[in-house]
């Protein structure tokens, strides 16, 4: 006797243009033929496809995909190319063509805006703090916190790389840990900036109940370290002609936040990361806008009994 064997398989489109379809693998039902009916219309034939499989309509139930992972159009993954506005074609206008030169003119258009170096960001947390501060001013470096920023310092030295600038939070506790880096590194420039300072970027997914901000924390914070990454984090400039190394030192929530966005993960995951405090998280920006993650939150470089996270 004939027996019949289903298999279903489903893929739901995400936004940007991607096909759903199901699949099904039919063979002959217990006490029905294969042949028509008298008097019943024949189905209308399916779309093409491998002999043995259906292809059915879309499912209606399927959810749109968060705005975040929507997939640009044309590309084979979830990777937007043109994260941070800096894709040489998104810099040109494809309108203003010479019909005379045509794909010439357009190409070396193209070249122009390319970048051509690669960007080192070097995130450091600030050193352990006086949490009993009532002000910015009065969370200072504890002892402890400038022996690890002593330990940082010296660990980024080693490196033997020539570093750009080093730009900084310009809360109490970041500067003070900028300084004693810094003279592990002289000569390199120091820049300060309020877009760096601790808050709270987006609220965490899970949520968590020993930290929970009012809403208009998330508001307000949140704008301004979405700018903080906006203005910092991005490929290289068409100009610049070598690699570049830079340091940024600011605060755990912001390096995490700026962490997911660089590598387009949900930026609603940054507390599920930790960051002990003087930890080095290094970010790779190539030309072609590929971000990689070296190290998150590395103090492999500091004794056991000098490692904290407050």
């Amino acid at each position: 006797m004939s027996f019949r064997r289903a298999l279903a398989l489903a893929a739901c489109g995400l936004a940007g243009g991607s096909v759903l379809f199901s699949a099904v693998v039919v063979g002959k039902q217990p006490g029905r033929d294969s042949e028509p009916r008298p008097g019943v219309a024949a189905p209308a034939a399916p779309p093409a496809a491998p002999p043995g499989l259906l292809l059915l309509p879309p499912a209606a139930s399927c959810p749109a995909a968060p705005g975040w992972i929507e997939r640009p159009a044309g590309t084979g993954g979830f990777w937007d190319s043109n994260w941070d506005r800096r894709e040489p074609l998104a810099l040109i206008n494809l309108k203003k063509k010479n019909e005379e030169t045509g794909e010439e003119e357009l190409a070396s258009r193209l070249d122009h805006c390319k970048a051509k170096a690669t960007r080192h960001i070097f995130l450091i947390r600030h050193s352990q703090y006086n949490l009993d501060g009532r002000a910015d001013k009065d969370r200072t470096l504890t002892p402890l916190g400038r022996e690890q920023a002593e330990l940082t310092g010296h660990r980024l030295a080693s490196l033997g790389l020539k570093f750009d600038q080093i730009i900084h939070s310009s809360m109490t506790r970041a500067t003070e840990t900028t300084e004693i880096i810094s003279k592990h590194l002289p000569g390199v420039k120091k820049i300060s900036t309020d877009l760096l300072r601790e808050g709270a970027p987006i609220e965490p997914d899970p949520p968590v109940s020993h930290w929970k901000p009012e809403a208009v924390q998330y508001y307000e914070d949140g704008a301004r370290i979405e700018a903080a990454f906006r203005n910092f984090i991005h490929r290289a400039d068409a100009k610049q002609e070598e690699d570049s190394y830079e340091i940024f030192v600011c605060h755990a929530n912001v390096i995490r936040y700026i962490v997911c966005r660089a590598l387009q993960f949900p930026p609603e995951g940054w507390l599920r990361m930790s960051l002990n405090n003087g930890s080095i998280t290094h970010l790779v920006i190539r030309p072609n806008g590929r971000v990689a993650l070296r190290t998150l939150g590395d103090t492999g470089f500091m004794p056991p009994d000098k490692i904290t996270r407050t």
